[in-house]
């Protein structure tokens, strides 16, 4: 008789404990809705258009963005991911950058590029070194100041172990001049249960007072990876002797080439440090980073601050790589440099996503700067000929998510395809609104007398014309749709960042936080369900096959 009780209560108890996860199955599966549920009515929420928080850049002036250390200690410190999870990089900067008509590079030769690290801070039992450079900012121009930087460092950690803490300290030991102790964690080994608790994902960062809230709502959310989808310092929105204003071609209209004031990237990183010295972050480029000099070189300093897992990943460019976080597969892409099918980049998106095993890493997630679907008129089907060129390949081999910035508002879109909902599209996620000092975008394409004359829509730096009237759908032969389009889930503008959590190989939950919420408040928030079952995608390509 005892036992029989006893056997009634362990199924009572069993009974109680299926309910139990039966209750919080319905509570996090049922009230947060699911992509599998929509597509979904397109729903924009209104702003008060005279809100801009408090999109004022940082002066000089703040202790967050001055330099802290003597003679050539590090500063700027940084971690960023390699390929996988057995390695990562370490970033710093040392000695003073140098702005003026006579500026005098510093030598890297002259310094050691030294980490120390461990699974102990009182035991950094491991030692690699690594490689340093300078980059100069230079104006052919008469009254334009040169710049040159401080010496940057990037030394690659190997045989890290997955999702362990290490700690570890940079810089030239034999001056001495060394950094404090820092900490990170590694990446989850790569594999179908293993993901980061939270990736946070931000655009158009810039470094205002919005991005201070924006920046602090992000570490309350304590992320173990950042993905910052380009448009870093806004150091391109300057003169060459620290003037700067919102919008530069309004204010500078006449000046013989677009300057700009490097110590803003300094500046940046300086900010940056508490943060991105402890969370590893990965930078794509975007047009600000462009930064046109003597020689019509670009991009010399998103190219040399950051280090990238380019060779890595096998890419020869800073533009476009990809990296494994557990089993999540990213691939950044490159909006600002050849991208058609004859190009080298396209060449590498095809081989890297035949490596893709989904077995291994089921989640497949694509970023780069400008959209390729976005409502808003600011930039409204700019880079047309990029999406002609690349969203065949992206779908044929399922991409689950995209994340872009560029616009300065938040968009989620139903699961899309070749502007048409289906059901086996990637779920596109714009977060270009992380802070910057640019206008907020509020005016939407689809609105009465909005509609921009097609001409004008074209990326002025990579050119080309590919954005035609639509030939089928609600829009047929029109440029703009005359409603939110159908693929348009959610917009608002807000400031803001998003989270994203993978929860197993089906299920991410996207949380969107907006500034002028509390911390634990979402501005929007979805499951993005995969099912490969449904959409079945091309096979992992064995590494022999030559392209």
């Amino acid at each position: 008789m005892q036992s029989l009780e006893m056997a009634l209560l362990k199924g009572r108890a069993l009974v109680g404990l299926a309910v139990f996860l039966l209750l919080n199955l319905v509570q996090v599966y049922g009230r947060i809705p699911t992509t599998v549920e929509g597509p979904f009515k397109p729903v924009t929420v209104d702003l008060d258009k005279s809100f801009r928080g408090n999109a004022i850049d940082l002066p000089d002036t703040d202790h967050r963005v001055q330099r802290n250390v003597v003679g050539f200690e590090p500063e700027q410190i940084s971690v960023s991911l390699s390929s996988d999870y057995d390695s990562a990089w370490v970033s710093w900067i040392t000695g003073e950058f140098q702005i003026g008509d006579n500026i005098k590079p510093l030598n890297p030769k002259t310094l050691k590029s030294f980490v120390y690290y461990g699974k102990s801070n009182l035991f950094l039992n491991h030692k690699v070194k690594g490689d340093s450079l300078i980059y100069n900012q230079l104006y052919p121009f008469e009254g334009l100041q040169n710049y040159t930087s401080g010496i940057i460092h990037h030394v690659q950690l190997t045989g890290l172990e997955p999702n362990t803490e290490y700690y570890y300290r940079c810089g030239d030991p034999s001056i001495p001049a060394m950094s404090d102790i820092y900490q990170f964690r590694t990446m989850p080994a790569s594999g179908p249960k293993n993901y980061p608790n939270r990736i946070a994902v931000v655009g158009d960062l810039g470094l205002t007072y919005n991005t201070t809230s924006t920046v602090s709502h992000l570490i309350s959310n304590q992320p173990d990876l950042v993905l910052l989808v380009g448009d870093v310092s806004y150091a391109n929105l300057y003169l060459t002797n620290g003037t700067g204003a919102d919008c530069y071609s309004c204010s500078f209209p006449d000046t013989p080439i677009h300057e700009t004031y490097q110590p803003r990237w300094d500046y940046w990183g300086r900010f940056m440090q508490p943060l991105v010295s402890k969370v590893p972050l990965m930078v794509v480029e975007g047009n600000h980073e462009i930064e046109e000099q003597v020689g019509n070189r670009t991009f010399a300093a998103y190219s040399s601050r950051f280090a990238f897992p380019s060779k890595e990943s096998g890419s020869l460019s800073t533009f476009y790589f990809s990296f494994n976080a557990g089993g999540i597969h990213f691939i950044m892409l490159g909006a600002y440099v050849a991208y058609n099918k004859s190009a080298d980049q396209y060449k590498w998106l095809k081989r890297d996503l035949a490596k893709v095993d989904r077995k291994v890493t089921p989640w497949l997630v694509a970023t780069w700067h400008p959209p390729w679907y976005s409502t808003y008129v600011a930039h409204y089907r700019e880079v047309e000929c990029m999406r002609v060129e690349m969203e065949e390949i992206l779908y044929k081999y399922g991409v689950d998510i995209v994340f872009n910035g560029h616009v300065h508002a938040y968009e989620r879109s139903n699961r899309v395809y070749n502007y048409t909902l289906d059901p086996c599209g990637p779920v596109y996620i714009a977060v270009g609104d992380g802070g910057n000092r640019e206008k907020m975008a509020i005016k939407h394409a689809d609105e009465p007398g909005n509609c921009p004359d097609p001409s004008t829509t074209p990326d002025s730096y990579m050119g080309g014309f590919c954005a035609y009237n639509f030939t089928s759908g609600p829009a047929a032969g029109k440029f703009c749709w005359d409603r939110q389009p159908d693929y348009s889930a959610y917009r608002e503008s807000s400031f803001g960042h998003g989270i994203l959590e993978v929860k197993n190989e089906t299920h991410a939950l996207w949380t969107w936080h907006r500034n002028q919420d509390m911390y634990n408040e979402a501005g929007d928030q979805i499951y993005i369900v995969r099912q490969p079952e449904r959409c079945p995608v091309e096979p992992k390509v064995s590494s022999s096959v030559e392209f």
